[in-house]
């Protein structure tokens, strides 16, 4: 048998397409066939660089968030802490909602994902200079990463079939779902009666920053109550 010869490629160009491929088409376009037809090669080329799919996802997902890190990195650290965790917070969600296939791999294999390990632990270090237990700052950091994914990942959903078929503007559709739970009865429905106005013109990501807002007002009060005991 003569010797297996090495794609011409690299890790790094076969992660770039890949990263390219999810921005265009999104995960359910990612496969080896397709990445190895935008390399110019063949799909067993590619196995020299990753091992199967799922591994070529985690290595993409770290790509982007070595850029993320790269801004993260440029923020004022000794700035307020709680300052600087909305500064991350925000600089995370705005990646995630440009590309809405990066939020679900975040994360998942720190082995594969330095960078992502890397971020979790710029996070942490600033949650560490609240005065919080331990225990108390593992649930912070995970609260917020899992908030700051969530809504972006909610936000990546494709919108509902109703308004695709409507042919209506995102303000109309929205206009019309606000009548409805005006129209609902409000001994029982109370809340909806309340908050329809607001809802017919609410931006999801204003809604974001006003909850991760409170979020962050509701850690930074018990950092303050943990100090003053």
């Amino acid at each position: 048998m003569p010797p297996r010869r090495r794609a011409s490629h690299s890790l790094e160009s076969v992660l770039g397409e890949a990263v390219a491929l999810l921005d265009e088409a999104g995960e359910q376009a990612l496969t080896f066939r397709a990445l190895a037809a935008r390399l110019g090669g063949g799909v067993a080329s590619i196995y020299w660089y990753v091992a199967n799919r799922e591994e070529l996802l985690d290595r993409a997902t770290d790509v982007v968030m070595a850029e993320v890190l790269e801004r993260v990195e440029a923020i004022d650290a000794g700035q307020d802490p709680v300052a600087v965790l909305r500064a991350m917070s925000l600089t995370l969600f705005d990646e995630m909602v440009r590309r809405p296939w990066f939020a679900t791999y975040m994360l998942r294999n720190t082995g594969l994902q330095p960078h992502a390990m890397r971020m979790f632990d710029l996070i942490g270090q600033q949650v560490m200079r609240l005065g919080l237990t331990p225990r108390e700052e593992f649930h912070a950091v995970s609260s917020l990463l899992s908030y700051v994914v969530g809504v972006a990942v909610d936000m990546a959903q494709p919108p509902p079939q109703e308004f695709l078929d409507s042919d209506m503007e995102p303000a109309e559709f929205l206009a019309m779902y606000a009548d409805r739970w005006r129209a609902l009865d409000p001994a029982t429905h109370p809340f909806a009666h309340r908050i329809a106005d607001v809802f017919a013109v609410h931006d999801d990501a204003e809604v974001f920053r006003a909850g991760l807002d409170m979020f962050l007002a509701g850690l930074r009060e018990r950092a303050v109550a943990g100090q003053e005991l």
